[in-house]
């Protein structure tokens, strides 16, 4: 029969064997977080591959904002081509009203219709300018002159052309032109607008 004392020897023995493992294992599983951390501080200071991604990164913001100016550039371009466009559109309706194919017999497409004078209009040709993107409307007023205080005042109306001959000398042409521009510049997405113009002139002959 073993005596309480050595009962007792033994049991403080296997509680010291006991804290010694703990102790032994909480180091071990110390040391060995302390060496991963370490590894991910190296990881994160390393900066192998971050040039190229900065690189990436600018390219793509750079790159879209040059789009954008190109861009800009481009619809500046096709504001000032409509603009243009409705001033040619509209001198060339001017010389050729309902009295122009006796006035100038010589004239090519004298007496010009409505249709005649858009189609001018989208053949003129401008650089990087799509023709089926252009729509163009002539229409015409009727003047009416009136005296009031000493000044000579001038009231236009539209002129229907369905019962009238409304290009003759006097009256006015309206010619409106818009394009339909499309914004295309990377990561935003596409977009038209509506460029237009209008030129009015009075008909000569």
């Amino acid at each position: 029969m073993i005596s309480k004392g050595v009962e007792k020897r033994r049991e403080g023995k296997s509680m010291r064997d006991w804290k010694r493992d703990f102790t032994d294992v909480f180091a071990l599983q110390c040391s060995e977080l302390n060496a991963a951390i370490t590894r991910l501080r190296r990881i994160a200071a390393m900066d192998a591959g971050a040039a190229i991604l900065e690189m990436a990164i600018s390219s793509a913001l750079l790159f879209a904002m040059f789009f954008g100016v190109f861009e800009i550039a481009l619809a500046s371009y096709t504001s000032h081509y409509v603009a243009d466009a409705a001033r040619e559109g509209a001198r060339y309706a001017i010389v050729r009203g309902s009295l122009s194919c006796t006035n100038t017999p010589s004239l090519q497409n004298c007496g010009a219709s409505p249709t005649t004078i858009a189609a001018y209009v989208k053949g003129v040709g401008y650089p990087g300018i799509v023709p089926a993107n252009l729509t163009v409307n002539v229409s015409y007023m009727t003047g009416t002159s009136s005296v009031a205080s000493g000044t000579m005042l001038t009231t236009w109306a539209t002129c229907n052309t369905a019962t009238t001959i409304c290009n003759v000398p006097g009256n006015m042409v309206n010619v409106q032109v818009s394009y339909a521009f499309v914004i295309s510049v990377p990561f935003v997405p596409k977009k038209n607008i509506n460029v237009s113009s209008t030129s009015q002139m009075v008909i000569q002959q």
